[in-house]
């Protein structure tokens, strides 16, 4: 392996935290917005205030799920689903391109999958408190 600063390498652990954490504050958000304004937040994404309450629901629970490290890969997994029905929308339903135009684009979108994405494959690292799905050596 050939790294230019093997000795960051020691913070990897530190890095997973920080990733998971900033995966923690957009969700959150996101999630806490649909749950306090659901009548607003279905109008603007165009779904019903039922399925509105259910994605909120499903992001603030992801989100707490991947920051404190329960049934992490479980919800790293819920959270690139919600994100692939995001892009699905934008793509196919909205028309909207990757960097966007009259909306923002589904670039973001991508990026908070592929934050997920590391957050399964890795386990989120060493700061968990439980619920990793055991990796098979």
């Amino acid at each position: 392996m050939s790294v230019t600063f093997p000795g960051l390498l020691r913070f990897g652990d530190v890095g997973l935290l920080l990733l998971r954490l900033m995966v923690t504050v957009v969700f959150f958000d996101s999630g806490w917005h649909h749950l306090r304004d659901r009548a607003a937040r279905s109008k603007s994404i165009g779904a019903s205030t039922g399925f509105t309450v259910f994605l909120g629901a499903a992001e603030v629970l992801g989100s707490v799920g991947v920051a404190v490290g329960v049934l992490i890969q479980l919800a790293a997994i819920g959270l690139i689903l919600l994100m692939l029905g995001a892009i699905q929308k934008k793509v196919f339903v909205w028309k909207i391109g990757f960097w966007g135009g009259r909306a923002y684009g589904w670039h973001y979108d991508l990026m908070l999958l592929e934050m997920c994405l590391v957050i399964l494959l890795t386990g989120g690292g060493r700061f968990v408190l439980f619920g990793r799905l055991p990796l098979s050596q």
